[in-house]
């Protein structure tokens, strides 16, 4: 309801407004600070010849104008197209029992990735038996990099579950 009335208000005799708009001489300027319009005074009477050329028509300036023509025209916007890498560049992911009950729908993997469900197996069965699962057997099944696969397998640490059983002889007694 109000951006109706405020674009008829808006859209209100447009045409005669353009209209005296274009007929006027030319736009005012803009107020200037009164600081200014006394420092500018100043100057235009102490040099009269600065007068003289900001008011004088130059018409070998306004020739030059006439003769510059400007055609411009926006570039049409580029617009990138992702290139996938072909199938064989996609793996189906592992199945793994932790990715079962947590139903997860990850249909292709890249070459070189891996999901986290397959993350977290790797680093398990590394934690379990390291001689078994070493670095080149996780790159030849995964297809990873051997390089990430040793910095995988050396920074990273899955959680590990400590309980701390307390000592029998060492309880607070209430006063």
């Amino acid at each position: 309801m109000g951006a109706a009335l405020s674009r008829a208000f808006r859209n209100f005799n447009v045409e005669s407004r353009a209209h005296r708009l274009i007929g006027k001489d030319k736009p005012s300027p803009a107020p200037m600070y009164p600081g200014t319009k006394e420092t500018v005074a100043a100057v235009l009477s102490s040099h009269p010849e600065i007068q003289e050329k900001v008011f004088k028509r130059d018409d070998k300036l306004l020739s030059r104008l006439k003769e510059v023509y400007v055609d411009s025209m926006d570039p049409l916007p580029e617009v990138k197209h992702e290139v996938l890498p072909p199938a064989s560049e996609f793996r189906g992911p592992k199945q793994t029992m932790s990715s079962v009950f947590l139903n997860i729908d990850v249909e292709s993997i890249p070459k070189g990735k891996i999901a986290i469900i397959e993350a977290l197996t790797i680093l398990n069965n590394y934690k379990q038996s390291p001689q078994t699962w070493t670095a080149e057997r996780i790159t030849k099944e995964y297809n990873l990099n051997i390089q990430d696969t040793k910095a995988l397998l050396e920074f990273f640490r899955p959680f590990d579950v400590k309980i701390i059983a307390p000592k029998k002889n060492e309880q607070i007694e209430e006063e």
